[in-house]
């Protein structure tokens, strides 16, 4: 593939397991196209072409490690024969075109799509769970959890990163952002818990801490660990789990030592900054304080984010960001950059720019959301 001259977008990455040709990665996004949460041909496609157009590392889809943390019926598992064949099918596919793949693990806990203006599609007994029954302030969802159901739960995620290493994948990504079910624990308003999985910020962390060493366990010591964390909730766009950068030094550093190996900081434009007084973005403190790896996400090459209006509908391109990523990148502020609905209109949004045509961009449409293409 033809690159851009020095363009730190296209210099190698290593972390764990992980060997990337660039620092290109697709970034997680839910489409609900796997019936009966197997994985289809269709999908192994889907990804496959982004693996072809240039992208160095794509990261799944949610994956629910058990029933109840499911956002739907078409949500694709990591169980069962069929499934973890669904998914080989996938990373065989992603592998043969020369990139590493991740899968997301994604737990919904306290909440439903209901919330958010879809339609519930598991059965009305499914239970919710949630640290307190909360998907957020004096929005009740589901029962709180008991000790047993926390550590089931622990249990099924690490069940999950298990599952994802037989289907081929390179590590696994923990979901512990946007008001599901890890952040739920960390978020103070949606944990009243008074018991050690409550209290100050220690304790909230404490779930996702847990998570993470089981995955560890059960995957590997060469099994790469990603997590996803972010301010923003599906409920509550101002939303601030940590108040400033010492909280979140301190959040990072028990995450790291449980065993995570690189961060996705998840902001809805990834040049915002993060903190009053400062102008890094969240991905920059992310990197300079943990010291490890870090991507960065949020409307890349885009105008228009997700959740504003029309965003899911239609986002015109941005292809002056792409020197901006490269400075950024150039100047430490991260390691690697996600692509979500930019890679969807683009499958080969990392060739076209290694060419020097990030001019030539697609804008993003809502048919490459409904067209599993």
């Amino acid at each position: 593939m033809p690159t851009v001259p020095d363009s730190p977008l296209f210099s190698p990455f290593e972390c764990r397991g992980l060997r990337l040709r660039n620092r290109i990665a697709m970034a997680p996004m839910t489409r609900e196209c796997a019936p009966g949460g197997v994985p289809t041909p269709a999908m192994a496609e889907y990804y496959r072409r982004r693996a072809a157009g240039g992208t160095g590392l794509v990261v799944s889809e949610g994956v629910a490690p058990d029933e109840s943390g499911s956002f739907g019926t078409a949500v694709p598992r990591l169980a069962g024969a069929a499934a973890i064949a669904g998914w080989r099918a996938v990373t065989d596919a992603v592998h043969a075109e020369g990139a590493a793949i991740l899968a997301q693990l994604w737990h919904v806990g306290a909440f439903s799509p209901s919330m958010i203006g879809m339609q519930d599609s598991l059965a009305a007994d499914t239970p919710r769970l949630g640290p307190s029954g909360l998907a957020a302030p004096g929005r009740p969802c589901g029962r709180a959890m008991t000790d047993a159901d926390i550590e089931a739960t622990i249990a099924a995620y690490g069940a999950a990163a298990a599952a994802a290493r037989e289907a081929g994948f390179d590590g696994v990504e923990i979901h512990g952002a946007h008001g599901y079910l890890p952040d739920q624990f960390l978020w103070a308003p949606t944990n009243r818990r008074t018991d050690r999985w409550g209290g100050d910020l220690h304790g909230r962390a404490r779930f996702g801490v847990e998570v993470v060493r089981e995955c560890r366990r059960r995957g590997g010591e060469d099994f790469a660990i990603s997590y996803r964390l972010s301010q923003w909730k599906q409920l509550d766009y101002a939303a601030r789990v940590v108040d400033g950068p010492h909280e979140l030094a301190a959040l990072l550093g028990w995450l790291a030592e449980a065993g995570v190996d690189l961060f996705h900081a998840s902001t809805r434009r990834y040049w915002e900054p993060a903190f009053p007084g400062s102008e890094r973005c969240l991905a920059a403190w992310v990197r300079h304080l943990s010291g490890l790896p870090t991507i960065a996400v949020g409307s890349v090459t885009l105008r228009t984010d997700l959740k504003s209006p029309g965003g899911r509908q239609y986002a015109d391109t941005a292809p002056e960001q792409v020197a901006d990523l490269e400075r950024r990148l150039a100047d430490g502020e991260f390691d690697l950059v996600a692509i979500g609905r930019a890679l969807l209109a683009n499958p080969d949004w990392a060739r076209r720019v290694a060419a020097g045509e990030a001019a030539r961009l697609q804008p993003f449409s809502r048919t490459y959301l409904d067209a599993l293409v």
